[in-house]
């Protein structure tokens, strides 16, 4: 089969287009014919290298993944040849307490496709059947890639470790990115106030029409003084933090009293400065999100499906092509996802 790999860590210039083995499905498993497989933030971290994980060389990335059944291994069932699907990006063991309780992304044996395991950026895949979520008619391959880690992500962050309710102010930080497109949507679908930045008047434009109340550019503005102002100096309720080092102080500052801040990531930096006082002073709770089960990603779907969800897909972009998508988003110039077509 074709595919992108790498050989090493390193920037875009180390992804190589070029043959790999045919993936057989094994036990349990299935065989996906790629069609769309969408970029996410940790496709670049596993590219450059993360500290203390070790993968192994000739590499596959890709986390979000659509395409169509090509085949399935012994004892699996429920499944065609041909059925259109996408899958869910983590594997657990299935056999532990924390899976058994829907908590599988707390496995000790969790691993995600395109990071510990070989990803989309290939013409097939092969995934656990439990990973095979089928596609109603309608929806694009590009569409359904770009949907399930980041919607995942953002469910996970709201709805189970947040537990926004309705009426409550969330503050969503660049909304451009994957996980704040969705993170804007998931907090509008359950009935917030949504005050998102982003970093150009374009990226604002297309936040609110995504459904937040009011945008901010976090560049340009005090982003602290414009969330007390829009809640009457009361802060917001819930933050949604992925940014890191460069907005964790203000997202410290932005909470309202018994505010919950919520985070999934670093793109900027892992070290964030906290005044403690803050903390105690305001009875704030701060929590981390890691992806999510397969459980809370049926319940997305089925908004997605229903079309109260949209993916946002910003370019699609032939496989061969992969570094020029890499480029594209580590300069930030994308709105939503970028896909990558098979």
């Amino acid at each position: 089969m074709k595919a992108v790999l790498i050989d090493k860590h390193g920037g875009p210039e180390v992804l190589r287009y070029g043959d790999a083995p045919d993936p057989v499905a094994g036990p349990g498993e299935a065989l996906v014919r790629v069609k769309a497989c969408a970029l996410n933030h940790l496709d670049l971290w596993t590219r450059g290298g993360l500290p203390g994980r070790v993968i192994p060389f000739p590499h596959i990335l890709g986390n979000d993944i659509a395409g169509e059944v090509r085949a399935l291994g012994p004892g699996v069932a429920g499944f065609m040849p041909g059925q259109r699907v996408m899958l869910s990006p983590g594997s657990a063991c299935g056999r532990c307490a924390a899976c058994l309780s829907g908590e599988d992304n707390s496995c000790r044996e969790y691993r995600i496709l395109g990071y510990q395991l070989p990803g989309g950026y290939a013409e097939l895949v092969k995934c656990p059947a439990a990973n095979v979520i089928p596609l109603p008619a309608g929806l694009s391959f590009p569409e359904a890639a770009a949907f399930p880690l980041v919607f995942l992500t953002a469910w996970r962050m709201l709805v189970t470790r947040a537990r926004v309710r309705p009426f409550e102010d969330v503050l969503v930080w660049a909304a451009g990115s994957g996980v704040g497109m969705a993170a804007v949507q998931v907090a509008k679908l359950l009935g917030a106030r949504v005050i998102a930045t982003a970093g150009t008047q374009a990226k604002l434009e297309q936040a609110t029409e995504l459904g937040a109340d009011h945008v901010i550019n976090h560049r340009t503005a005090d982003v602290v003084a414009e969330v007390k102002r829009l809640t009457e100096k009361k802060g917001v309720e819930v933050v949604v933090e992925h940014v890191g080092q460069a907005t964790w102080e203000r997202s410290i500052l932005s909470l309202a009293h018994r505010g919950r801040l919520v985070t999934c990531g670093a793109t900027s930096g892992a070290h964030g400065a906290t005044e403690l006082r803050y903390v105690f002073s305001k009875q704030l709770t701060l929590m981390g999100s890691y992806m999510g089960g397969k459980a809370e990603l049926l319940d997305a779907a089925r908004h997605f499906f229903a079309r109260r969800l949209r993916a946002v897909v910003h370019a699609v972009i032939p496989l061969a092509e992969a570094r020029r998508a890499h480029e594209i988003m580590e300069a930030s110039e994308h709105f939503g996802k970028i896909v990558l077509e098979v």
